[in-house]
């Protein structure tokens, strides 16, 4: 057991947020996200919704600071629309654990699926929210420990 890690983290997303790069991305997907179609490795966090594994991540993997959008939802197609209480969710937990984040990108559906199939690697959630989804950038993790004197 370690101190501070989030209950709702397993071992394997924790080991897969440790080999990630700057600039590699991770999808959460909700339950309804086709992942295990798209190629990357697929993790399971089934039960646990977006918004606790954000309260869990954000703290651990830096956002990619050099892109206009480290966080990037799917779009609604057309004749459909977004529940605006996903994304203030969403921004939510950003803004208290990585004030600063740029706004929330919006991905068309296929080329939003196009780009997790380059993903690092793709969590499928318990989560049921329509348009769910988010796809989190790496960037560049600066680390500093106490002095040893």
């Amino acid at each position: 057991m370690l101190r501070g890690i989030h209950p709702a983290l397993s071992p394997e997303l924790l080991a897969t947020l440790c080999r990630m790069g700057h600039g590699d991305e991770i999808v959460l997907a909700d339950a309804h996200f086709p992942g295990e179609n798209l190629g990357p490795p697929v993790l399971r966090a089934d039960g646990v919704d977006i918004v606790t594994l954000l309260e869990g991540i954000l703290p651990l993997l830096q956002l990619d600071t050099y892109v206009d959008a480290p966080m990037v939802m799917m779009d609604a197609v057309p004749g459909e629309v977004l529940d605006p209480a996903v994304e203030a969710s969403y921004r939510e937990v950003a803004d208290r654990l990585q004030p600063g984040v740029p706004a929330v990108g919006l991905e068309e559906r296929f080329a939003f699926y196009e780009r997790a199939r380059g993903a690092f690697a793709v969590v499928m959630t318990g989560d049921l929210a329509k348009y769910g989804n988010v796809i989190l950038k790496k960037g560049v993790t600066t680390v500093t420990w106490p002095s040893r004197s």
